[in-house]
């Protein structure tokens, strides 16, 4: 018996007179949150339950405006219920879809299809609340980090202060910011064969939205081939050394945030996965691709702004 998604469906109107005994519950994936398949009479949802610490860092009334409008947009699901103070969200479940993986992001189709729900997203018309912005977020980080009194992974400080240049190169050519999703993990994506949804807005606000392109390049570990298929589908033509530059900074950039994120989930305690190990491989993964002849050369693109 799970008491505490039956507690959660109690307070959420319409639900709370159905029939324990006609639920059926699945648990499902996630991180730092606790989710759940929801079947009864009323249709299929999914209840998330949020993790022990997220309101250290996330923002619910921020997230709620942001889904919403995400949901609106078409890209998102449809939101049922959703709670401020504790981060409770119930969401309909997106019939005959599967929750991506890394195999089957990379299939070329469902790239393509990735690249328009993102478009259709930064294109929504109407922007988020609050903005993400990056070197904001690490300092964020580090300073709950720095209350926790948290250790920092070997050679951290080293990779912080390369991606000065990194910094520098952005701010040199600046991009409209959009309403971006900011956290495209691959299982954040859910695809019905004919779109594909994008789920989890916890992370969202305006941003360079090429953020989001090279954060799920990154998650997905696209090749060269698969980031050209997938930004051509976002921009409807083959992008330029200037958009594949950036997106590159930003797969090195959200290394470095992510790693920062799972030490503060070490930290926090957080059972649901190695994240110590997880930080640890993240770091080295930015370090591996700033040191390559190939960075230096998007770095150059970006500095050198749009053609």
């Amino acid at each position: 018996m799970n008491t505490e998604v039956y507690e959660a469906l109690a307070a959420i109107d319409g639900f709370n007179e159905i029939m324990s005994e006609t639920l059926v519950i699945k648990r499902l994936g996630g991180l730092t949150n606790r989710n759940y398949r929801i079947d009864c009479e009323r249709g299929s949802f999914v209840l998330r339950l949020a993790g022990e610490g997220t309101s250290d860092y996330i923002d619910r009334k921020a997230e709620f405006c942001n889904a919403s409008i995400a949901s609106k947009a078409g890209v998102n699901a449809e939101i049922v219920h959703f709670n401020v103070d504790n981060g409770t969200m119930l969401c309909r479940y997106i019939d005959n879809a599967k929750t991506m993986d890394i195999e089957g992001l990379r299939d070329l189709n469902a790239l393509r299809r990735t690249g328009k729900a993102f478009r259709q997203l930064h294109d929504c018309g109407q922007d988020f609340q609050g903005r993400f912005e990056l070197f904001e977020q690490v300092e964020q980080y580090l300073g709950v980090l720095r209350d926790l009194n948290a250790e920092l992974p070997e050679g951290f400080t080293e990779v912080q202060k390369a991606a000065e240049q990194v910094r520098e190169a952005l701010s040199q050519h600046s991009l409209p910011s959009k309403p971006c999703h900011c956290d495209p993990m691959v299982e954040n994506c859910v695809d019905n064969g004919k779109q594909m949804f994008i789920i989890d807005f916890e992370y969202a606000g305006n941003n360079d939205p090429m953020w989001d392109l090279g954060d799920i390049s990154v998650e997905g570990d696209f090749t060269d081939e698969q980031d050209h298929v997938f930004l051509e589908a976002y921009f409807g033509h083959s992008p330029d050394a200037f958009d594949v530059g950036r997106m590159v900074m930003y797969k090195a950039m959200c290394d470095l945030l992510w790693t920062l994120w799972g030490v503060v989930q070490h930290a926090n305690k957080n059972p649901v996965d190695d994240f110590w190990a997880y930080a640890v491989g993240r770091l080295e993964r930015c370090r591996k691709l700033m040191a390559s002849d190939e960075f230096l050369r998007h770095l150059e693109a970006v500095k050198q702004g749009p053609v």
